[in-house]
């Protein structure tokens, strides 16, 4: 089970810290998709990538894996709101608008990716 959870946690944290980079090479894709409402987009840009590398970071290392899944599924969890908000108003990201199957399967991929990260936080 810790092989697993050693695989799984290093695979994630690699790509979490891969997508927080982006956020700092590529702001204006993920300001794009910022929800008018919470105002200030670079702030949400770069606070979300700030975290998902430390976060990333976080669920390679065994000791603080738990810790940092479950403020991941958080973080996934308010991150939810760029997705809805690309759907609701057919948001582009990065010059591409996505179908409505696209954005079931991100729906399905974000449900999966919970779940893990409620498993490598030792939820259950």
């Amino acid at each position: 089970m810790n092989v697993a959870r050693n695989v799984t946690g290093a695979l994630l944290g690699l790509t979490f810290f891969w997508i927080g980079i982006q956020h700092f090479i590529n702001p204006k894709a993920f300001n794009e998709i910022v929800p008018s409402y919470l105002g200030t987009p670079a702030f949400w840009t770069y606070s979300s990538g700030v975290l998902e590398i430390a976060l990333g970071l976080g669920i390679m290392i065994p000791a603080t894996r738990p810790l940092s899944a479950r403020c991941l599924v958080v973080l996934v969890v308010l991150m939810s709101l760029a997705n809805l908000n690309m759907y609701l108003n057919d948001v582009p990201f990065n010059g591409s608008v996505l179908s409505t199957t696209a954005h079931i399967i991100r729906l399905i991929i974000q449900v999966v990716l919970i779940t893990v990260l409620l498993w490598l936080g030792s939820i259950f």
